[in-house]
């Protein structure tokens, strides 16, 4: 195992991570590494920030399509 992966993954790392599993990609090295040092909060909290992130910008996407469609 590389030193990467015996280290807790930091706060750069988890939102990679989420980021993958939003795509549905993840290696299976850093798969391992969330699994064994990360802490589930950490995930939680920042897919939460994704999902709103997310959902913030399809509505303004609609929005702007909205307005430049008149309605």
């Amino acid at each position: 195992m590389s030193d990467e992966n015996k280290q807790a993954p930091g706060l750069w790392d988890v939102a990679k991570s989420v980021m993958a599993a939003f795509l549905g990609v993840q290696k299976s090295k850093h798969y391992e590494r969330d699994f064994t040092h990360g802490k589930p909060w950490q995930y939680i909290t920042i897919g939460l920030i994704g999902v709103v992130i997310f959902i913030a910008v399809i509505i303004g996407v609609v929005k702007v399509v909205m307005s430049l469609a008149g309605v």
